[in-house]
């Protein structure tokens, strides 16, 4: 007799390729078997669908995509092809006009793409041992192109705020990072009346001209990450354990924070959008929140940190550890947190349940008169949508959920199939309790949670 457990669902599980945020993290775009999808990120909503069985007939019979960046929030999308049956050959990158519905120009190269950044007017693609510039107006035009190591990860970061002039790619030796100043970002255009604010102006030129190498880790790179401003760098290296903070301008290595104790793959960091915090995730299934700055949340460090100045101890219990965690509630333990800046085309099959992308937004207060939240919006490929807010602000509203998240396997599921949100209120004489916990809490804390994908009425 065959015993062995079965797992029975009464609908087929979604399945999403790919999630991009844009440089700023208003929108983000899905690519489905079905087609592809632009959302605003928060409130989530659906903006606009394309089907590539239809959108594309006149050319194909059919495809899928591997990726779709958008370029801030303009119309302009960069369209990568892959999946069980590539739409385009994965060496090409098609510019695609979502507004008017056509191909722009098609980019073309001898070997597979490994990864794409842009900002406003311009295009950086990575292959695998080199990196090639584009100006993009009118016209496409070739600008540069950069030897690199081996990049198989196609790892690459651009800077996108208004007259930000940083890339940053691998340099020519293993760990090292090499930093190339494009023409600055042009500021955005602006939209309705003139701002009753005056536009920003180029920041002064450096004192000292900036250094174009780090030699960032012994062991390979496996992240490179970037403020818009373009300031800062974080790097990861294959080792999983420390994530480094530089200065872009000097090369100084600012900061170094300690994932954890274990070896771990990480798959990238964020920068909140005041440079005062940064998101860092790995396939440990966690993500975790470290502060950049002395003022507010402070990092946690080993009892015997006070005595590394006088005592010959190991490096580690000098080390700055997350002052905030998630686990994302899915079946596996594999994050993806993105920088909004780069994709990486993934040479991991790895399960839609598994995947996610993470970005950071601003949410107004609900207290008269307190400054704009920062909280993370978590987009999982299984077509999961989480609000999360950091701990010390997270008492300040009560959570929205549509339905309940997914639970661990020890926990109890509850059948979801609404997408609007429903406020879920504390139990009564409990309420104080919860408010307790949550402000000495270290763990971020769920405040909406709702579907996108086939909810909606696509994919």
């Amino acid at each position: 007799m065959n015993l062995a457990r079965h797992s029975i669902t009464p609908t087929s599980p979604v399945r999403i390729f790919n999630v991009q945020f844009d440089a700023d993290c208003q929108i983000f775009t899905a690519s489905t078997p079905a087609g592809f999808a632009v959302y605003q990120a928060w409130p989530l909503t659906l903006l606009r669908k394309r089907g590539t069985f239809i959108a594309f007939c006149a050319l194909f019979t059919g495809g899928t995509l591997a990726a779709v960046v958008p370029c801030h929030t303009s119309s302009l999308l960069f369209l990568l092809g892959g999946g069980p049956s590539p739409l385009y050959p994965p060496n090409k990158v098609i510019l695609w006009d979502d507004a008017a519905g056509v191909e722009v120009a098609e980019l073309e190269f001898r070997e597979r793409v490994g990864g794409v950044a842009c900002r406003r007017g311009w295009l950086a693609v990575a292959l695998r041992r080199r990196v090639v510039v584009f100006e993009v107006h009118d016209t496409v035009v070739r600008r540069a192109e950069y030897d690199t190591c081996d990049n198989p990860r196609g790892i690459l970061a651009m800077a996108t705020a208004a007259y930000a002039t940083l890339l940053v790619i691998p340099g020519r030796q293993m760990g090292h990072v090499q930093l190339v100043h494009l023409p600055p970002c042009v500021p955005p255009a602006p939209l309705g009346p003139p701002p009753s604010v005056l536009p920003s102006k180029p920041p002064p030129p450096p004192l000292k001209h900036p250094v174009s190498m780090i030699a960032a880790h012994e062991s390979a790179l496996t992240t490179l990450s970037l403020p818009p401003s373009g300031r800062f760098l974080a790097t990861t290296s294959s080792r999983g354990t420390l994530v480094r903070i530089w200065d872009t301008t000097s090369g100084k290595l600012l900061r170094e924070f300690r994932r954890g104790a274990d070896t771990a793959e990480i798959y990238g960091v964020a920068f909140r959008p005041d440079e005062k915090e940064v998101g860092v995730w790995s396939d440990k299934g966690t993500v975790h929140i470290f502060s950049l700055v002395s003022s507010g949340a402070s990092n946690r460090q080993s009892s015997l940190s006070p005595l590394t100045p006088f005592l010959p101890l190991p490096k580690y219990f000098d080390s700055e550890w997350s002052y905030a965690q998630y686990r994302i509630p899915t079946q596996a333990s594999h994050i993806s947190l993105s920088s909004t800046s780069s994709v990486r085309s993934s040479h991991t099959d790895l399960a839609a349940d598994e995947k996610c992308v993470v970005g950071w937004i601003t949410v107004p207060s609900q207290l008269a008169g307190a400054a704009p939240e920062f909280q993370l919006v978590v987009l999982t490929y299984s077509g999961g949508w989480y609000r999360l807010a950091l701990p010390l602000k997270a008492s300040q509203a009560s959570p929205h959920v549509a339905g309940p998240p997914p639970k661990s396997p020890s926990e109890s599921r509850q059948r979801t199939s609404s997408i609007s949100s429903v406020t879920s209120l504390p139990e009564k004489g409990k309420g104080k309790e919860r408010e307790k916990e949550r402000k000495g809490s270290r763990e971020l804390v769920l405040q909406e949670y709702r579907k996108y994908g086939r909810w909606d009425g696509w994919g």
